[in-house]
């Protein structure tokens, strides 16, 4: 079995509900490269999220992390403006199907 994923995969999320902000904000602690969202009707936005990281496991080391995630309309254009290799689902169940063959679609390998 290989590694799929490293440090440098290039993470979208699809879905930047309350659900994929929590996982987005958590794999960002952990050093994650995420580089964007999809969600239709928030396209153009930014998301921000900062805070103390966890990969230290060291509470109160002082390490922290900012990061301003573009948003965008499609999984195309997001891939397209940020070169994702990989993208996390976070939609409602019966939009899951549809959100991970546009992935598929717009060349997004894992």
């Amino acid at each position: 079995m290989s590694v799929l994923v490293n440090k440098g995969t290039k993470v979208l999320v699809q879905g930047m509900g309350k659900t994929g902000r929590f996982h987005t904000d958590t794999a960002l602690a952990y050093g994650t490269q995420m580089v964007g969202a999809v969600h239709p009707s928030r396209a153009g936005t930014t998301e921000v999220f900062e805070g103390e990281t966890d990969h230290s496991g060291v509470q109160g080391r002082g390490d922290t992390y900012h990061a301003e995630l573009p948003i965008f309309r499609s999984v195309a254009e997001a891939v397209a403006e940020t070169g994702a290799t990989a993208s996390v689902v976070f939609v409602p169940p019966p939009f899951a199907a549809d959100a991970i063959m546009e992935a598929a679609a717009a060349g997004v390998e894992l």
